[in-house]
C-alpha cells in the first residue's frame, strides 16, 4: 500500500460537524499551538507512541522487543525514551492489550475513501457527508484534496473544517473540491491571537475574505475558552467581522470550553495547561450569544457543557446544550 497521508481518527455519526450525518476524519498536522487544543495528538504530523496505563497488564514484551531499548517500566508507569525511541512499532505489534498504541494510522487515499464510503447510506438519507478536519486539513494539502475528489466521483458533500492558517494558493486549491467549509475565527486582535496560538491572525482573516469570494456555504466557529476568547469585545468583534466580510456565513457557532481531554495530554507526559479552569456559565454563553445577534449576526448558536448556578442555591450542574436562534 502506498501511504499518502496519515489520519489519528474517524469519528462516525457526527451532528457537529456540518449538516446531517457525517464522518469526520481527523488529519495529522497543525500549524497552530493553541493552549487549549483538544486534540493534542494531532498537532506532530508524524505518528507517535503512546502507553494506557490502564490496558496494561506488564507483560513486558514491548519491552523486550525494542530494539532501542527505549522502554522501561518503572514505578510511575512505562517510560518511553523519546530521544531513542524510532516509532517502529514493534512494540505496538506484541502488546496483548493494546497498552501501547501508535497515534497515526497511514494511508492509501484510495483505501481511505472506501472506508468513508461505509457511510454512504446515512450522509444520503440525513443530506450529511465526510468532513475533513485535524489538526489541519491544509497541512496535509495533497492528501486532502485526494479524499475530497475520490468522495466527490461518489456523490459525497465534502466539508473542510480549518483554521484557515495556510498559503493563499493552498487555500483555492482545496477550496476547489469542497462543498462547503467551517471555519475558525478564535480572536480578531492579532498579538492576542499570537499569544494564545502561536500565529498572528492577519493570515487567518485574508484567508476568510477569499473563501468569501468563493461564495461556498461557511460556518463561523468560535471556541469560548476563559481568559482568552470569552469576552464580549471579542465576540462583537468577530461578529461585525462576519457581516461585513462573509456574506456566505450561513451560522456563527460558539463553542464552550471544557478540559475533557486531560487524558490525552497524559499520553503524551503532558499536563493540560487549562485543567484546572471551570467550565463557561450557562448565562455568559446566552450573553455572548446574544451579543453577537446584537451586531447583525442572524443565524447564532452555542453548544457544550456549561455550568449553570441556582440564584436560590451555591450548587452547580453541568450540561451540555445548543441554542440557536435564527
Amino acid at each position: 500500500m502506498s501511504v499518502e497521508g496519515i489520519t489519528t481518527n474517524i469519528q462516525r455519526c457526527s451532528t457537529e460537524d456540518g449538516p446531517g450525518i457525517r464522518t469526520t476524519v481527523f488529519l495529522k498536522g497543525c500549524p497552530l499551538s493553541c493552549v487549549w487544543c483538544h486534540n493534542i495528538e494531532t498537532i506532530d504530523p508524524a505518528p507517535q507512541l503512546v502507553w494506557h496505563s490502564g490496558r496494561c497488564i506488564a507483560d513486558l514484551a514491548c519491552i523486550k522487543v525494542c530494539p532501542e531499548n527505549a522502554l522501561s517500566l518503572i514505578s510511575d508507569g512505562m517510560k518511553i525514551d523519546r530521544t531513542l525511541c524510532t516509532v517502529c512499532g514493534k512494540c505496538v505489534e506484541v502488546c496483548p492489550t493494546t497498552a501501547m498504541e501508535m497515534v497515526g494510522t497511514e494511508w492509501d487515499v484510495d483505501v481511505l475513501v472506501q472506508e468513508l464510503l461505509k457511510d454512504k447510506v446515512f450522509f444520503d438519507t440525513s443530506g450529511g457527508g465526510v468532513t475533513i478536519s485535524g489538526g489541519e486539513a491544509l497541512f496535509q494539502l495533497d492528501f486532502s484534496v485526494k479524499i475530497a475528489k475520490g468522495l466527490k466521483k461518489e456523490g459525497v458533500h465534502v466539508a473542510l473544517d480549518t483554521c484557515g492558517y495556510g498559503s493563499e494558493g493552498t487555500l483555492n486549491k482545496i477550496l476547489s473540491v469542497v462543498d462547503m467549509v467551517l471555519y475558525d475565527l478564535k480572536i480578531i486582535d492579532s498579538q492576542r491571537h499570537k499569544n494564545a496560538t502561536g500565529v498572528p491572525v492577519e493570515r487567518v482573516l485574508d484567508n476568510a475574505r477569499i473563501i468569501a469570494a468563493w461564495g461556498k456555504p461557511v460556518w463561523i466557529r468560535t471556541p469560548v475558552i476563559p481568559d482568552y476568547t470569552d469576552d464580549e469585545a471579542n465576540i462583537r468583534a468577530i461578529a461585525r467581522f462576519i457581516i461585513e466580510h462573509m456574506p456566505n456565513a450561513e451560522r456563527y457557532d460558539l463553542l464552550a470550553f471544557n478540559n475533557m481531554c486531560i487524558d490525552k495530554y497524559a499520553l503524551f507526559e503532558l499536563e493540560y495547561p487549562l485543567r484546572e479552569v471551570p467550565l463557561v456559565p450557562e448565562e455568559h454563553m446566552e450573553r455572548l450569544a446574544h451579543a453577537a445577534r446584537e451586531e447583525g449576526v442572524a443565524n447564532v448558536c452555542w453548544s457544550g457543557m456549561t455550568r449553570r448556578e441556582d440564584n436560590r442555591s451555591t450548587n452547580i450542574q453541568d450540561q451540555e446544550e445548543e441554542s440557536c436562534h435564527g
